[in-house]
């Protein structure tokens, strides 16, 4: 038979035990004398590539991907084409550089002072210690990239003058030949001919094909610009016009562009911008001599309607024959008159020999 006996808890045990290793002030400090020396022998000193690459393995690792909320200040656009600046707000700042090739995704032109959000990651600039944020993409904070881009190039345009009103040519009442350079698909050339033909039919075209959205539209754009003002004086082409129809802000985009802007400002025959609807508004109006508000709106802006010419040319010739009917009546009557009194000659001679 087995007799029961009583035992203490582990716990207590462990107490006991614990209790049993304290050790004096003076022995503990003898032993961490000895653990730092220990410690000290089999420490061996980094050197400064290696001290810096452990923090480039730790900052790199840790921050691969980023979204900073900040403020640009320092902003500077390198030859190269890469852009460096600082991120800051009320307290801190920090680095930042963006490389051309991320910098070409760039819809606006980074500024001092500009809220933006960006995104990228942390990298370590081994040569001098430094950390910094490699910006992947950047985008103004509240207003959109693409209106604030918009709002930039106008102001500076517009500083240029190339808005100015005594820069602007005059349309042609009656153009010889009209050059249009707008895309060969959709509705907007055969409505734009449609107009033509209703309102002066026989008037030539001369057509330049264009892109007019992506990525060459705006190559293909200044393209028929400047071939149009090469041959406009063996074609005879007295009035352009540039356009495309309605879209968002993205479609339009390449009618904000500041290449298109200079071609047209730079070109000899007047321009009209015909770009989307009534309500959209674009760089290339700004710049052009003549802005219509839709593509079909341009040519009744380019030329005349015949029917109403024609009406006013008869009403003009109208008068103008009622005039010189009038003119010759008057004369008809001074003429007679003269005769009646002029009688004959020798009436007259005898009428003055007896006055002498």
């Amino acid at each position: 038979m087995q007799i029961p006996f009583e035992v203490d808890p582990p716990e207590k045990v462990e107490n006991r035990d614990e209790k049993s290793e304290i050790l004096s002030p003076q022995d503990q400090e003898s032993s961490q004398s000895q653990l730092e020396s220990l410690s000290k022998q089999q420490q061996k000193p980094l050197t400064v590539t290696q001290l810096t690459r452990q923090i480039s393995l730790l900052l790199e690792g840790k921050f691969q991907s980023l979204i900073v909320e900040a403020e640009l200040s320092n902003v500077k656009k390198a030859a190269s084409g890469h852009w460096y600046f600082s991120l800051k707000d009320d307290q801190s700042q920090i680095r930042g550089v963006m490389f051309r090739n991320a910098a070409a995704g760039l819809r606006f032109e980074p500024d001092n002072g500009l809220e933006v959000v960006v995104r990228g990651n942390i990298t370590v600039y081994q040569m001098r210690g430094d950390y910094q944020i490699m910006v992947s993409s950047m985008e103004p904070k509240g207003l959109g990239a693409l209106q604030l881009a918009f709002e930039q190039l106008k102001a500076k345009l517009e500083e240029e003058g190339l808005f100015a009103p005594e820069k602007k040519r005059l349309i042609p009442f009656l153009p010889r030949k009209i050059g249009i350079v707008t895309s060969s698909t959709g509705a907007v050339i055969h409505d734009m001919l449609t107009v033509l033909e209703r309102r002066f039919p026989g008037i030539p075209v001369l057509f330049f094909p264009a892109a007019v959205q992506g990525e060459t539209a705006v190559p293909s754009l200044v393209e028929g610009i400047n071939h149009m003002n090469n041959i406009r004086e063996s074609a005879q082409i007295d009035v352009l016009i540039v356009g495309r129809g309605g879209g968002s802000m993205e479609d339009l985009w390449a009618f904000n562009d500041e290449k298109l802007a200079r071609a047209i400002f730079s070109s000899e025959i007047p321009v009209i911008s015909a770009v989307g609807h009534e309500t959209d508004f674009t760089i290339a109006d700004f710049v052009s001599d003549l802005r219509a508000p839709t593509p079909s709106s341009a040519l009744e802006l380019a030329v005349p309607n015949k029917k109403d010419l024609k009406y006013t040319v008869s009403q003009k010739q109208e008068r103008l024959q009622g005039t010189l009917l009038q003119m010759l009546g008057r004369l008809q009557e001074k003429f007679e008159a003269a005769q009646r009194r002029l009688a004959s000659p020798s009436t007259a001679l005898r009428q003055y020999a007896q006055r002498v």
